[in-house]
């Protein structure tokens, strides 16, 4: 019986490495393709308002690939967090405050999830053939994932230049994640 748990134990092992392997990959391999909508996924908005630097890495990358013509309308998406701003509207203001016009912006609110998020973009009915998702680098995988599930074919990511000593929480969070959006 022991063998059989070490035995599972270095399978599991050996899948984990693998995997986590391929969301850094996946997730730093930037698609920068024309799209018809970049989605920039939520994160946390600071108690006094102002953005944490992940939130605003992911908006920096919208700007720069709306100013790089590569897309031409913004998805913002994220819920009320706990410190009582809705991430959403933060969002939209700090890209109009950097030049994006308003009308090329929706704004979800409602988006506290990535499967949230990706079933808010289905409920607008936008039309849309192509996506870019912004996020971190090892959430790429799992909002493609998400994007899919809810029937968009090509979705394509873009990950945010930033990284801190979180991540490796993040990226050990992200292989359990996956396969609970993989799952249900």
């Amino acid at each position: 019986m022991k063998q059989l748990f070490k035995l599972v134990f270095i399978l599991f092992l050996i899948w984990y490495v693998i995997h986590t392997l391929l969301i850094i990959t996946d997730g730093l391999k930037d698609e920068r393709y024309k799209a018809d909508v970049a989605i920039i996924l939520g994160n946390t908005v600071n108690a006094d308002g102002s953005l944490s630097g992940r939130l605003k890495s992911r908006l920096d990358k919208g700007i720069e690939l709306y100013n790089d013509s590569l897309v031409s309308l913004i998805v913002v998406s994220g819920g009320l967090g706990k410190e009582g701003h809705y991430e959403g509207t933060k969002m939209m203001e700090y890209l109009v405050k950097n030049k994006i016009p308003k009308e090329k912006i929706i704004v979800d609110d409602l988006g506290n999830t990535t499967r949230a998020t990706a079933r808010n973009v289905k409920a607008m009915n936008l039309q849309l053939e192509r996506i870019l998702v912004i996020s971190q680098y090892y959430h790429i995988t799992r909002t493609k994932l998400a994007f899919r599930k809810e029937g968009f074919q090509k979705v394509y990511g873009v990950h945010a230049n930033y990284f801190e000593w979180r991540d490796f929480y993040s990226i050990f969070r992200e292989f359990f994640g996956y396969y609970k959006y993989w799952l249900f």
